[in-house]
């Protein structure tokens, strides 16, 4: 039986289409001599391969195809490859629901087979169509194998009926006969019992038609309110699907614009945090460059008052020399006052310069800063409005940084750039210049918000000042030397600009305090922006899983609907099908009423003339039991 098998399966190959699986689980497990198909839905491939196989078959001896749907084309080839087989004996075409085209088919399977001596073929139309159904009694007629043959409910007419008498009458071989309904059955025995007995069937099948008629009528309002219980139910579904797939639609879209928003926001909130680091790293650098500032100006500042006492010292050693001097230098020394008091007038002036510089800066720093609060509550507002605005904000904040880290650099730059120039000017004048180190020290440090241009300008007015100042200086210690009044003097003016030098160094402490405090400040910018960003991160994080959330239960719920829509057709097909098969069951029981009623007699004439002609004309009379 594997040849068979494969066999099959090459046929079905070579047709172009897929054998199917429960012929291969019925052939794998197929008993000996017989295969049984019985309720398996055969297509016209699986038909044609059968029917090819069947024509040189020789170890089946019965075959059962009963309740198969077999269709017109199916059934044709099937019985086309039965003819030529030598072995079947046993042939069950039951409930097949075979019609004209079977009926032919049979008719010429019974002409050219000579093996098969049981067909069942209860359960089909054969009689429906009469010009079909005497194509069958003629393949009968000459038929000399077949011994049994199972005709019961094939709507068989009077004249159907007229055929199968002819037939029987040529066949010697048949030996049992099951022909028409049950009932038919009955109503021959009680029309060969008693004529009474027909009047009374009459009756009683008028009765039961007005009972099918009523049944018929309120299973039809059944199956109408059924309708329209289904109609509306699928209107409410069909509505509710609607609803549902639009709502499903608009999260889609939700989620797709929050998507796109977080995206853009993660990427916005990685990048200000790595400009914000860089920023700390870069305020940590200056701060320490700031304190290393700090303390080199502290050991240069004790050096100087170490260089200061041994110069005192050294003039004081001097200071008889000078008296020699003093009359030649006293002119200098007037005319060294008076440059000195230009150029006090001329630092005085710088001063003021540099107070209107710096109060303008300041004024500047504050309305930079107020633009800042009013920028952040614009960015908290617009943040609150909406998530498109927060991008931008973001986008405004990143920049801001951005700026405020380039100003943070250039500022940087600048203080290296005037550390360096003070470094210079500190070593050129160092104890007899104090004062005007110092002012300096606070011109430049006041300076350090000025444009490039003009810091670079006043450092080269200052350094040409300080170049007059080294050259007076110069005078001043040689005019020292001769002259003790001058050391006097110097020796006051010193003082006062030791004084003055710890008044400045005050203020460059008040004004490292203060830079400390506004680094201090931006530290806590930063880190506030950073916590907000990591609080709009947590928020957009729950919003994410909060979104992720609905997507699933969206998702189940599309799951129920297609339980759901999948259910209400499954129910709307095998309601159909119920509809539909009480509609032909009906309409067949009608047409089987109005038959019996009318030909009821003629057909019961009929039938029994040709079982007692068959009976007086078989040779196997004798031999066989009554029919």
């Amino acid at each position: 039986m594997e040849e068979f098998r494969r066999s099959y399966s090459r046929l079905c190959k070579e047709s172009g289409s897929e054998p199917q699986e429960a012929v291969l689980q019925q052939l794998h497990q197929l008993p000996r001599g017989r295969l049984d198909l019985a309720t398996q839905s055969l297509t016209v491939d699986t038909c044609r391969a059968l029917g090819k196989l069947l024509q040189n078959q020789t170890l089946l001896t019965e075959l059962v195809l009963s309740d198969c749907m077999l269709s017109e084309e199916g059934t044709t080839l099937l019985l086309q490859g039965l003819c030529a087989n030598t072995v079947i004996r046993f042939l069950d075409l039951k409930g097949n629901n075979l019609r004209a085209a079977g009926a032919e088919a049979l008719g010429k399977l019974l002409r050219q087979n000579q093996s098969i001596q049981s067909l069942t073929l209860e359960w089909n139309n054969l009689g429906t169509w009469e010009d079909a159904f005497a194509t069958f009694c003629g393949g009968l007629a000459a038929n000399s194998t077949l011994q049994q043959l199972d005709l019961r409910n094939n709507q068989i007419s009077h004249k159907g009926a007229e055929e199968l008498a002819l037939a029987l009458k040529g066949n010697a071989a048949l030996q049992q006969l099951e022909q028409a309904m049950e009932h038919n059955r009955d109503r021959h025995i009680a029309f060969q019992e008693t004529q009474t007995r027909t009047h009374l069937l009459s009756k009683e099948v008028q009765y039961l038609q007005e009972e099918k008629s009523k049944q018929f009528l309120d299973l039809m309002e059944t199956i109408d309110k059924q309708r329209e219980e289904m109609a509306r139910s699928s209107q409410a579904s069909a509505a509710r699907v609607g609803q549902l797939q639009e709502a499903l639609k608009e999260r889609h879209s939700i989620i797709n614009a929050l998507k796109a928003k977080l995206q853009m926001t993660e990427a916005a909130l990685a990048l200000s945090e790595q400009k914000s680091q860089d920023l700390g790293e870069l305020l940590t650098t200056a701060e320490q460059e700031r304190l290393s500032l700090s303390q080199r100006e502290e050991k240069e500042r004790r050096l100087e008052q170490q260089e200061a006492a041994e110069r005192e010292s050294k003039l004081l050693r001097d200071l008889s020399a000078a008296n020699e001097k003093n009359l030649l230098l006293r002119n200098q020394v007037d005319e060294l006052e008076r440059k000195l008091k230009s150029q006090q007038e001329e630092l005085f002036l710088t001063r003021q310069e540099l107070t209107n510089t710096s109060a303008e800066l300041k004024i500047r720093v504050v309305q930079a800063e107020e633009r800042l609060d009013v920028e952040k509550r614009r960015a908290r507002q617009n943040m609150e409005d909406s998530e498109k605005l927060r991008f931008r904000e973001v986008e405004h904040m990143t920049r801001h940084l951005e700026e405020s880290e380039r100003a943070m650099q250039e500022r940087l730059q600048r203080l290296e750039a005037l550390r360096l120039s003070l470094e210079e000017e500190l070593s050129r004048v160092k104890a007899a210049a104090l004062s005007e180190r110092g002012q300096a020290e606070e011109e430049l440090i006041k300076a350090r918000n000025q444009a490039r241009l003009e810091e670079q300008q006043h450092l080269a007015h200052l350094e040409e000042k300080l170049r007059l100042l080294a050259q007076a200086r110069d005078e001043a210690q040689g005019t020292c030397i001769q002259q003790k009044q001058t050391v006097a003097e110097a020796q006051a003016r010193a003082s006062q600009l030791s004084l003055q030098v710890e008044g400045q160094r005050r203020r460059i402490e008040e004004l490292q305090q203060e830079l400390s405090n506004k680094d201090q400040e931006k530290v806590a910018e930063v880190t506030r922006v950073r916590v907000e960003l990591q609080e709009q991160m947590g928020r957009l994080r729950a919003e994410l899983t909060a979104q992720e959330t609905l997507r699933e239960k969206v998702a189940a719920l599309e799951r129920q609907l297609k339980v759901i829509a999948s259910d209400h057709r499954e129910a709307l097909l095998d309601k159909e099908s119920e509809n539909a098969s009480l509609r032909e069951k009906l309409r067949l029981k009608e047409a089987e009423i109005a038959r019996i009623r009318d030909e009821e007699a003629q057909r019961a004439s009929f039938l029994q003339n040709a079982v007692l002609a068959y009976v007086q004309g078989s040779p196997l009379r004798s031999l066989s039991p009554p029919k």
